[in-house]
């Protein structure tokens, strides 16, 4: 028999099998299935090793809880719509639908090269009207609802792609080193033009009539739900805090005197600074903004420059209006200032230049006051006016609130006439147009008598016109498609011609695994409050404020219009690192990547699973690749020796019962670490058990029990990782049925101690090793392992029970059985003293010499001679130096 093991030769038959046998198919009547799902991939033409690690992930996890006895659900689907595609088609002078079949195709048949165990028979693809005809429902539900609003905006434009994006498609560009978010008493926002999520290209300013999602309906909501996230990374938390940007503060009514104005509301954080304010300023899109440049010529040449520009810094324009401050009476200069954001806080700002570092920049390059409201309490001193003070502190110059400390101001303060208490929010209402063709199209109608109609559910899907290609937006050039007739009144109208954000297909995709052939719904309700949440979600981080946002919105909005009863949709989300090359991203773009199949599925599966913990960047490298390949041959050739084996025993020695015990040790090893996502210690445990088979054959003939049954236990706890390879182990050794349906390994005996009694045997082999560097013996005539006496593991007890703050030599001593040996005794105590609260947990004597006696062969086989373990007998010499799990050494 050959025994190397080619993974081409078998990868089909076993990819096969399992779908002849519906493996991975989920029962329609589990009650509760474990959900595991990775991110859908986008489809651009082939996996990536980003889509690998990914779904190794995934797929090892499905395969050990389907294993350990769950019900697994498993799906995969496809993110088939987008602008990529509709891009790739035009290069390709194709169709965007064609092109995006043809990479399914290829994607699939990637996946099934790779042995990912999916329950195929859920497969959802994104552009089928199938699908889409419910996104469509779905925004027909929450338009009725007031979720949805439509209204001119001022927009991000990418000019190369053509379309708006939302304010979370908006990338920082890398030469600005990831961009310079202040976040500071009255403001928030980042400086720096942005690009496209896509393209690069960089983003422009359009006001356009748009479709929007009101999330921010939802903004408390989701704030506040990220404290229950118990399950999702810190990083994905923080990030959509960031995002939603959830401030608490006062408006501030400032008096303006316009004709159309009588007040603008300023909010601040700081409002204890308020004496320190010496001007107003307001954002390029507040609404009195707009009014004074129809006004004024100079605030309207402002406006129209800040609009066209990336970063306009500290940029103003003086308005002839001033405001009237509510606490002093006095009056402050109005400004237009780029640095005041529209869509944070009121849009307007009151200026302290004392006490915030942008509105000290901004009076800075116009020359205006810096007032000082704030001192510290410590009488520390300040840079003012050269440096703001930006800390808490005590009222000056504040009136009547002089000496407050700044809490207690910000109380007082607030009752004021002019002032309320209030909260804002960075988060903006989720812009879902789009003027491309590859989407779903919008069903909404626009009639000139009745407005925007949607379109009736009995009409849905309204399906995309044959594709053509054009410039601008296609749907806008199909004119056939587009002459409809209104549904309330029956008159000539026009269809919507944007399509939604492709984000939307995914923002509730996983609803539609649960049931993917329901056609009364998009999602069965009964199946979905029983199944959700998602168990396991695993995805990058790079959609904290995407994808994984969206999905959260979408789930709490359907709670409320009745169609769940579950608020939250991932109980634990994981986020996979990245796999670089060379030091970069590995991608296409970049040249760096690798094909997945070039080092076959187990090589790959393999070295992206033990590279790293799953949540962490690694390098790609040919040697650990090498080292992946190796472990697998390993693994084959342990099963095929052992197979073409015609000697072994029947009856069992100590070393036997070592290996045995090691079986069991190896299984609670392996199973919690698979529990913890840690495959990277997985595959580290199944190396070194592989290592102790190979050395146990290679020192006796192996008894046939324990070592069979070791290398049964090797193939089911490889399986989820390699299972190509498990199922070829699995079938040598005559194992019944398939080793992914079979049970996971369970230990013969308790193994609540496993890492002590592991302990107590990898110190003392290194002590000896030790030793015989030390006083270089090279060979050894016998090793004597000498096990402490029982009254010091007694001694030891004790002490761990006891609070480091007790006189533990004491109640040590206060022990007659222990008191009894005198001086010996209050040396060990003194000494356990000592350690305080740092005494481990340990195994009794008993045990640790049994432990010793059934390991004692592998110190044989390292130092090729005999090795004694017994107790410490009365007046030993070695006695005094064993002590609890360290037993004495002596080597002659």
């Amino acid at each position: 028999m050959s025994r190397r093991y080619d993974h081409a030769r078998v990868q089909e038959y076993w990819q096969q099998v399992w779908e002849r046998d519906g493996v991975f198919e989920c029962p329609t009547d589990a009650e509760d299935p474990t959900y595991v799902l990775g991110m859908f991939p986008y489809t651009s033409g082939s996996l990536h090793m980003g889509h690998i690690r990914n779904y190794a992930i995934t797929d090892a996890y499905a395969r050990y809880r389907r294993m350990a006895g769950d019900d697994v659900l498993h799906p995969m689907g496809w993110d088939a719509f987008g602008l990529p595609a509709e891009n790739a088609a035009y290069e390709r002078d194709t169709d965007p639908e064609s092109w995006t079949r043809t990479c399914i195709d290829q994607m699939k048949d990637d996946l099934r090269e790779m042995g990912f165990g999916y329950d195929w028979s859920r497969e959802i693809t994104t552009c089928d009207p199938e699908y889409y005809q419910w996104n469509q429902w779905l925004f027909t539900q929450f338009y009725d609802e007031g979720l949805v609003d439509y209204g001119a905006a001022t927009v991000n434009w990418c000019p190369d792609c053509e379309t708006v994006l939302a304010d979370a498609q908006v990338e920082t560009p890398p030469e600005t080193d990831g961009g310079e978010t202040i976040t500071d008493a009255n403001h928030s926002h980042t400086h720096g033009g942005g690009v496209c999520w896509r393209c690069g290209t960089g983003v422009e300013q359009r006001d356009l009539d748009q479709w929007f999602f009101a999330i921010t309906d939802y903004a408390e909501e989701l704030y506040r739900g990220l404290d229950d996230l118990e399950g999702w990374p810190d990083g994905v938390r923080d990030s959509q805090r960031n995002w939603i940007g959830r401030q608490e503060g006062a408006r501030v009514a400032f008096s303006v005197g316009h004709d159309d104005y009588d007040t603008v509301e300023a909010f601040t954080t700081r409002l204890d600074t308020v004496y320190g304010a010496t001007y107003l300023a307001l954002s390029p899109g507040h609404d009195l903004a707009r009014a004074l440049a129809d006004e004024d010529d100079a605030v309207a040449d402002y406006v129209e420059s800040v609009a066209s520009t990336d970063d306009a810094g500290m940029s103003g324009v003086e308005t002839d209006l001033t405001a009237t401050h509510p606490y002093t009476g006095g009056e402050l200069p109005v400004y237009v200032a780029a640095y005041v954001l529209d869509d944070v806080g009121t849009g307007a700002v009151m200026g302290v230049p004392a006490h915030n570092e942008q509105d000290h920049a901004f009076a800075d390059e116009h020359d205006l006051p810096v007032e000082q409201a704030v001192e510290p309490v410590d009488g520390s001193g300040t840079d003012l006016p050269h440096a703001p003070y930006t800390g808490d502190g005590m009222l000056t110059d504040s009136g009547e609130y002089d000496g407050l400390a700044s809490s207690a101001a910000r109380e007082r303060l607030r009752e004021h006439e002019a002032a309320e208490e209030a909260v804002t929010y960075r988060l903006r209402d989720w812009l879902i147009s789009r003027q491309r063709y590859w989407g779903t199209p919008i069903p909404i109608v626009h009639c000139d008598d009745c407005g925007h109609v949607p379109v009736p559910e009995d009409d849905l899907p309204v399906e995309l016109p044959d594709y053509v290609q054009t410039t601008g937006n296609p749907l806008d050039a199909a004119e056939e498609w587009k002459q409809t007739t209104c549904p309330d009144c029956g008159a000539d109208a026009v269809r919507e011609t944007d399509t939604m954000d492709t984000f939307v297909d995914s923002s509730w995709y996983f609803l539609r695994y649960l049931s993917p052939h329901f056609e009364d719904a998009p999602f069965d309700q009964e199946t979905a409050d029983e199944w959700l949440p998602i168990d396991v979600y695993v995805g990058g981080e790079e959609h904290a404020v995407l994808h994984l946002l969206y999905i959260r919105f979408f789930t709490r909005a359907l709670s409320d219009i009745g169609l769940l009863d579950r608020e939250e949709p991932v109980e634990r989300l994981i986020n996979q690192g990245t796999v670089l090359h060379s030091g970069e991203k590995m991608s296409k773009s970049k040249g760096n990547d690798i094909a997945p199949h070039e080092y076959g599925a187990e090589t790959t599966r393999l070295f992206v699973l033990s590279a790293a913990h799953p949540s962490q960047d690694f390098e790609w490298t040919v040697k650990d690749v090498s080292t992946a390949y190796d472990f697998q041959q390993t693994l084959y050739r342990l099963v095929t020796e052992y197979t073409d084996r015609t000697e072994t025993r029947t009856e069992s020695t100590d070393h036997d019962a070592y290996l045995e015990r090691e079986i069991d040790r190896t299984i609670a090893a392996v199973t919690e670490e698979y529990d913890r996502f840690r495959f990277h210690r997985v595959i580290g445990e199944l190396q070194r058990f592989a290592r102790l088979l190979g050395r146990y054959a290679g020192y006796d003939r192996p008894y046939q029990f324990a070592y069979g049954r070791g290398l049964r236990v090797l193939a089911g706890l490889v399986a989820p990782i390699a299972p190509f390879l498990a199922e070829e182990m699995w079938q040598l050794l005559d194992e019944e049925g398939l080793v992914a349906e079979s049970r996971w390994p369970e230990p013969l005996r308790d193994v609540e101690d496993y890492r002590i009694e592991r302990q107590v045997v990898r110190r003392t082999l290194d002590d000896v090793r030790e030793i015989t560097e030390v006083v270089d013996i090279d060979e050894p005539n016998e090793i004597e392992l000498v096990v402490a006496a029982d009254w010091k593991y007694r001694a030891y007890e004790i002490a761990r029970e006891s609070d480091p703050d007790d006189a533990i030599v004491g109640e040590i001593m206060a022990d007659e059985d222990i008191k009894q040996h005198g001086d010996a005794a209050a040396e060990f105590a003194d000494r356990l003293a000592d350690r305080g609260a740092g005494l481990e947990p340990i195994i009794d004597g008993e045990r640790e010499l049994n432990t010793l006696q059934q390991a004692a062969w592998l110190f044989e086989d390292e130092f090729g001679c005999d090795v004694v373990v017994r107790r410490a007998a009365p007046d030993d010499d070695l006695a005094a130096k064993a002590r609890p799990n360290k037993p004495a050494i002596h080597i002659s």
